[in-house]
Formats: structure tokens, C-alpha cells, sequence
């Protein structure tokens, strides 16, 4: 159903989105292409950034696209197969964030806490590993889901109040007894939101509490500042996710969930770019050289 606003404003809302849209995948895939290309950039740190660059263009690659389409033909029609597609990749790419910006806390972790180890600790081996491991329970968490909504009866017509399939809203229009997937559902939340949530505090705690045993005030804020950039996109990521299950919680209407959803789903992986690129010296001086 995507948004429902006055005929008169589609054209600004079609803008907006494709100008957003192309933001992101050009401010990724530059971070990508500057990390690439500048081999003092070929850290662990940089290795995960650009992953998280990867992942923020799937990641809306998702859902815009077919909402412009929609905007366009002004035809708001998505068949079955599309939609359990769109919401399989929605369901790992943002798995995949999730886990990636977990691993980038970890790293930091080891490069503020055990800066002597860091190294060996973190070989490419280890940073492959990491990643692959974080694909493979995305991916086998996507196809629980998507396989749990395939089980699903639904009417031959339905709208979804929404501007992409989302799991929750397409559960909730099925005809069938839904206990199991909203058991799932919530698995789900804990494996996508919780554990990594967790993993994510608790190596800032264990970063904090090194960061304030550091005597000088400079040698503090030169730790502080290799995970500032990291901390900012974690805090936009959480909070904006947060904002949209306790806005449509509280709410219990759709429009909103539909808007507020726009937090996590286009303005975070547009910004990520921008905030590593300002906060970070070495993908400053990367990008003036590209």
C-alpha cells in the first residue's frame, strides 16, 4: 500500500526516495571502492567496514527499488513469489547488519583491550571466518522464516499495509493459525536483536572501562575516537530500530510502523557512509586519493 499521501505529492515522495536511494548505494559503494584501493586500508577494521558498505546496499536494494517502481506505474501490485523474495533478502541483509556491526565491536574490543594480541588474534583467517559465520545464520535464518510463511494460507487478495512485505504484517493477514510462526518470530528477534545487542554492550563495557584506565587525557581520546564512527552507526541502528517496534507497539497502527520502518530501513545505511567518512581521518584521505 506504501504510503497515503495526497496524489499531488507523489512525485516529491518519488524524488526524495530515488534521491536517498542513490545517496546510499554511491556513499557505500565509494567507502568499498576507497578501502580497495588504498592498501594502508587493508586492516580488519576496514575489512569489516566495507562488508557493512556491501550489506547497506543490499539492504535497501530490497525495498526502494520496488517502492519507486510502484510510485512510478502508480500500480502498487507485487505477486506471492515476489513477496516472500523481498522479505527473505530483507530478513538476511538485516541479519547480516546486525552481525557485522556485532563482529566490528568485537574487533574494537580486541584492538582497545588487548592491543599486543591484536594482531594475531585478528588474522584475515579469523576476519573471513567471521563474516562467513555471519552469513551462514543469516541465511538460515531468512529461510526458517520465509519457509515458516510459505505454510501459511492467505485470500487470493490482500493489501499490506505497508511499503514493503514485512514478516509481521504479512503473518497477520494469514487466514491460517499463526502460534508457530509468532513463536519463530520471536526467535528470531532474539537471535537477530538480542545476542547481538548483548555481544555489542558488552564490548563497549569492557572498552569503557580500559578507556578510563588510560592516564593521559590524549592517549583516551585516541582510543575513543577509533570506535567512535563504529558507535555512532551502532546507537543510529538500535535506536531507530527501537523507535519502530515501540512506536507500532504503542500505536498499533500501520501507517506509523510503515513510516517509522523508514529509520532503520533508508536513512541509517544512507548516513553509515557519511559518519565514517567525517568522523574517520583514513577514509578521508582514501577518498581524496581515489
Amino acid at each position: 500500500m506504501g504510503f497515503s499521501v495526497a496524489p499531488e505529492l507523489q512525485f516529491f515522495i518519488f524524488g526524495l526516495f530515488i534521491s536517498m536511494y542513490l545517496i546510499t548505494v554511491f556513499g557505500n559503494l565509494l567507502i568499498i571502492l576507497a578501502i580497495s584501493s588504498d592498501s594502508h586500508l587493508h586492516t580488519p577494521m576496514y575489512f569489516f567496514l566495507s562488508n557493512l558498505s556491501f550489506v547497506d546496499i543490499c539492504f535497501t536494494s530490497t525495498t526502494i527499488p520496488k517502492m519507486l517502481v510502484n510510485i512510478q506505474t502508480e500500480n502498487k501490485v507485487i505477486t506471492y513469489a515476489c513477496c516472500i523474495s523481498q522479505m527473505y533478502f530483507f530478513l538476511l541483509f538485516a541479519g547480516l547488519d546486525n552481525y557485522i556491526l556485532t563482529v566490528m565491536a568485537y574487533d574494537r574490543f580486541l584492538a582497545i583491550c588487548h592491543p599486543l594480541k591484536y594482531t594475531v588474534i585478528m588474522n584475515p583467517r579469523l576476519c573471513g571466518l567471521l563474516v562467513l559465520v555471519s552469513w551462514i545464520i543469516s541465511v538460515l535464518h531468512s529461510l526458517l522464516q520465509s519457509s515458516m510463511v510459505l505454510q501459511l494460507s492467505f485470500c487470493i487478495d490482500l493489501e499490506v499495509p505497508h511499503f514493503f512485505c514485512e514478516i509481521k504484517q504479512l503473518v497477520e493477514l494469514a487466514c491460517s493459525d499463526t502460534f508457530l510462526n509468532n513463536m519463530v518470530m520471536c526467535f528470531g528477534a532474539g537471535l537477530l536483536g538480542g545476542g547481538p545487542l548483548a555481544g555489542i554492550l558488552y564490548s563497549y563495557s569492557k572498552i569503557v572501562s580500559s578507556i578510563c584506565g588510560i592516564s593521559s587525557a590524549h592517549g583516551k581520546y585516541k582510543a575513543f575516537s577509533t570506535c567512535a564512527s563504529h558507535l555512532s552507526v551502532v546507537s543510529l541502528f538500535y535506536c531507530t530500530s527501537l523507535g519502530v517496534y515501540l512506536s507500532s507497539s504503542a500505536s498499533h497502527s500501520s501507517h506509523s510502523s510503515a513510516t517509522a520502518s523508514l529509520m532503520y530501513t533508508v536513512v541509517t545505511p544512507m548516513l553509515n557512509p557519511l559518519i565514517y567518512s567525517l568522523r574517520n581521518k583514513d577514509i578521508k584521505r582514501a577518498l581524496k586519493r581515489f
